[in-house]
């Protein structure tokens, strides 16, 4: 049967054997084996275009769409192939006359069919394949976002939604992150940078990263931008100068809303230079500019509508970050440990880079006594332990290093003489910047204290000190910038001796310390138990010693200073029991310029001081047991220019004396002093050189003192006036201002008509501080006083006004004043009997003023710099406001605080 059906099949082939059709049949054999060998070249050179795609794919390029689709194409070719010959050879297998005949010649001709066609599809594909020889990829497209490399972030949550908020904020274009070196601006803004990645509420177009450092280069944050925009290079290329390269990036962003991020700025970059727009808050496309810098001032120039500090972690988030770089597995490898590894915490105070360096250094120490060791190390010299150099100090350098000059780098290594968290008065260091040298040949002390402040202010600004409260009036040093300040003064370690800072005092009296001092310029010596200092110390370069805060000491060996010839500077201020100087050595340092015997038990200041001629500064503040002052010891100091001895208890008839001797010397510029007397008054009345002087001055007792008067030619000659203090004049009933008219004089004493007139203020006055007045009724000479900041007024209870009323309404009324202090007060009703501006105004403090009903504040007065209105709660809840709405909007600001003690509110004003 089946040779039958083969022959009845046979006979339509052989009757259209010469037709086309056939070959088909006829050739299938020859054309499987032909598509067969096609195929294998086809894979070839799929396997060969798929490895160059990958290889490009790899160095960050896009495959084309066209050969995408031709692998595509060729992948779905090989399986179709596969099948068509698998089927192929099952029909050649069926034929019979040694396979010459097929046994259904409908489905050998269909079969031979698709192999033919298949043929030319594989054909052309691998034809169209060859046109990739050369290009099978392009370069990627540039994404929105390059995704920065960082570690996970601990600490700084509060911080990020904080800038976060701020960035939503249609208000802020351009936002400024300042802060010390090593505290994490470049991690929070590599942060918010990968943030964008995930974060679609933005919606920019694109994000730039430029890494900007100093000194920058126009062109190179330029061609960073032009990478990211993806520019065509002949277009940029064609832009031959800087001018035209930043018209074209303009162009470019001026149709995108993006974000520019620019890390570690150290001076001001002029982004209409660079060809960015300038991100305003009325433009639609809400584009944002924000940048990290070591400098505040960098903030103000870049013209940042916001700027946020970046400060150091709490002590909780330090802990927590310390933990991770250490390793739990060393933290419970002994019960000691953990215990040894907050006290390293401790030492970092929260800065993050230190507590990096320190917890990788430690990480799989496992033995106590190493952390130990380390622990040590930190309080002597910190540079020693593992990292701190290469990994801390050198990268907080880069602050000191660009630092303008060396004047202000000499001012700031000066800084790490004092203790670890020592709250530095800005007028005490300035004095030893003077005494030094640092300031130059001082002839206007005045003029060497203004730029004494610029530095402190730089200082600021450059994240090397900070804020230590009070009004701007202290700073403090990080302890970690402290450790860094004392390595660089000895030659960033080479010579360490230079300077020696000594908590503990005893380590002095051991064998390995003594020749150290040889080579020592500078020394610090605080130590709250010590009561005795060796009797000798050879220090023949020593320049510069203090000794701080040692309130057990009681006075030095009589050869102490024996071996000390070059000292310049002797600062033994806050040695509260120091009761005697060694009488016979004073005398020799014939070289000191510099003496602070300030707040110490000295009962006697021996004649041997009139030895010292170059003496310029000599600081007597404190002194509450002194009781013998030589005659003419002030006489004698011929180089003297600024001299300060302010709450200092000084016998009736010497304070005149004083002021006789003070008189008389040639160079004194600034005088800072205590009087206790109508007399001493007077004569201070009577002298235009005393008032040129005077900078600071307190009325303190004086019993006889019934009226302040003072003319305005005085008030013109007070040009230094910076600070008034009276306190316990019991007597005084009024302050009067005599105000001389052109060709006359008349007596104006602020009664009910006063217009002040600008030719007659104290225009350097600061700040007054009136305390225990009780028979002073008002303070409308204050009106005198436009630059007034901080005003106190404490236990006057007869005062009933600031401000009289009558006085003519004035806008500038307290226009300058920062800081309010009235406290038991309890007849005042009225601090102002019109609303006042106070655009300064910070902080307002009122306790025990029963009698004030209301505050002059309306809907006028600003809170641009409000930060606290510290108040009895009972004594808020009954004010008087001429508006609910006012009384609101006021609100935020307040505080509860009860009244503190009379003591301790007069004696934190004093400092």
């Amino acid at each position: 049967m089946e040779f039958l059906s083969a022959i009845v099949g046979l006979v339509p082939c052989l009757y259209d054997h010469t037709s086309k059709h056939t070959v088909y049949i006829r050739d299938l054999k020859k054309n499987l084996q032909a598509l067969r060998r096609d195929m294998n070249a086809l894979n070839s050179l799929y396997e060969d275009v798929k490895a160059r795609v990958e290889r490009a794919e790899q160095r960050q390029m896009m495959r084309r769409k066209e050969v995408g689709g031709w692998i595509h194409e060729a992948q779905d070719m090989v399986k179709e192939v596969e099948e068509i010959l698998q089927r192929g050879d099952q029909e050649i297998q069926k034929r019979c006359l040694q396979g010459c005949c097929p046994r259904n010649c409908w489905s050998s001709y269909k079969i031979g069919k698709e192999v033919t066609e298949k043929l030319e599809s594989v054909s052309g594909l691998i034809g169209k394949g060859h046109h990739f020889d050369v290009v099978v990829a392009e370069m990627l497209p540039r994404p929105l976002v390059d995704e920065l490399p960082m570690e996970e972030t601990v600490g700084s949550e509060m911080m990020y939604d904080r800038i976060c908020r701020l960035l939503e904020d249609p208000q802020v274009g351009i936002m400024g992150l300042y802060g010390m070196g090593g505290v994490g601006k470049t991690t929070l803004l590599k942060k918010i940078n990968n943030d964008f990645l995930t974060t679609s509420s933005r919606d920019f177009d694109v994000v730039i990263w430029v890494v900007v450092s100093k000194p920058f280069n126009v062109e190179k944050i330029q061609r960073v931008i032009w990478n990211k925009l993806e520019i065509p290079r002949d277009k940029w290329e064609s832009r031959s100068s800087r001018e035209e390269k930043g018209a074209e990036i303009l162009r470019v962003l001026k149709t995108k809303r993006f974000a520019l991020l620019l890390d570690d700025i150290w001076e001001r970059l002029d982004l209409v230079d660079v060809g960015v727009p300038f991100p305003r808050s009325d433009a639609q496309n809400k584009s944002k500019i924000i940048f990290t810098t070591r400098l505040q001032d960098v903030c103000h120039q870049m013209k940042a509508h916001k700027s946020v500090e970046v400060t150091c972690l709490p002590s909780e988030a330090a802990w927590t970050l310390f933990r991770k770089e250490v390793g739990e597995d060393t933290l419970n490898s002994h019960p000691h440990i953990p215990w040894l590894a907050k006290v390293v915490v401790e030492e970092c105070k929260g800065l993050p880079l230190a507590l990096v360096t320190l917890g990788r250094a430690m990480a799989g120490e496992k033995d106590p006594s190493n952390w130990d060791k380390v622990i040590q190390s930190l309080s002597i010299f910190p540079a020693e332990i593992s990292g701190m150099e290469d990994q801390l100090f050198h990268r907080l350098k880069v602050s000191y290093d660009r630092l303008s000059d060396n004047v202000i780098k000499s001012c700031f290594l000066y800084c790490s003489l004092y203790p670890e968290d020592w709250v530095i008065h800005c007028e005490e260091v300035i004095d030893l910047w003077i005494g030094e040298g640092f300031l130059g040949e001082v002839h206007d002390i005045h003029e060497a204290h203004n730029q004494g402040h610029k530095i402190i202010k730089k200082l600021k600004d450059a994240c090397l000190l900070e804020s230590g409260g009070l009004k701007e009036r202290r700073v403090m040093m990080h302890d970690v910038i402290h450790d860094m300040a004392l390595w660089l003064y000895g030659d960033c370690g080479k010579e360490k001796n230079k300077i020696l800072a000594y908590r503990d005092i005893s380590r002095l009296k051991q064998a390995q310390e003594i020749p150290k001092l040889k080579e020592t310029e500078k020394m610090s010596l605080w130590d709250k138990n010590v009561e005795k200092l060796p009797k000798i110390l050879v220090c023949p370069n020593l320049k510069t010693l203090f000794v701080l805060d040692c309130n057990k000491l009681k006075g030095f060996s009589t050869g102490f200073f024996q071996f000390m010839p070059s000292i310049r500077v002797l600062n033994l201020s806050n040695s509260g029991n120091l009761i005697e100087l060694p009488i016979d050595q004073i005398g020799n340092l014939v070289a000191l310029r510099y003496l602070n015997l300030s707040c110490t038990r000295i009962k006697e200041l021996p004649i041997e001081l009139s030895n010292l001629k170059n003496l310029m500064t000599l600081l007597l503040d404190g002194m509450e047991s002194l009781k013998i002052f030589p005659r003419e010891l002030i006489s004698s100091l011929i180089s003297l220019k600024l001299f300060s001895i302010r709450s200092t208890n000084v016998l009736s008839g010497v304070e005149e004396t004083l002021l006789r001797e003070l008189e008389s010397l040639n160079g004194i510029s600034e005088i800072r002093i205590t009087i206790c007397t109508a007399l001493s008054f007077n004569k201070l009345k009577s002298s235009h050189k005393l008032q040129r002087c005077i900078s600071y001055l307190i009325l303190f007792n004086c019993g006889d003192l019934v009226s302040f008067e003072l003319s305005s030619s005085i008030l013109k000659r007070m040009e230094h006036l910076g600070f008034l203090i009276i306190d316990s004049c019991n007597e005084l009933k009024d302050i009067k201002i005599e105000v001389e008219q052109e060709g006359t004089q008349s007596d104006v004493t602020l009664q009910n008509s006063i217009v002040a007139r600008e030719n007659h203020h104290f225009h350097t006055l600061r700040c007054v501080v009136i305390h225990d007045c009780s028979k002073l009724m008002n303070l409308t000479w204050l009106v005198y006083a436009p630059y007034l900041e901080q005003l106190y007024v404490l236990d006057c209870e007869s005062i009933e006004q600031v401000i009289c009323n009558g006085v003519e309404e004035s806008l500038d009324i307290f226009s300058r004043l920062k800081y309010l202090l009235l406290n038991g007060l309890p007849r005042l009703k009225s601090i102002y009997q019109h609303p006042l501006l106070f655009p300064s105004l910070e902080v307002i403090k009122v306790y025990d003023c029963k009698s004030l009903k209301s505050l002059p504040f309306d809907s006028h007065t600003s809170k641009s710099n409000l930060k606290k209105i510290k108040v009895e709660e009972s004594w808020w809840n009954q004010l008087k406001w001429n508006d609910e709405a006012i009384k609101h909007s006021f609100a935020p600001y307040f505080q509860m605080h009860n009244s503190p003690s009379i003591f301790r509110r007069f004696r934190g004003v004093q400092n």
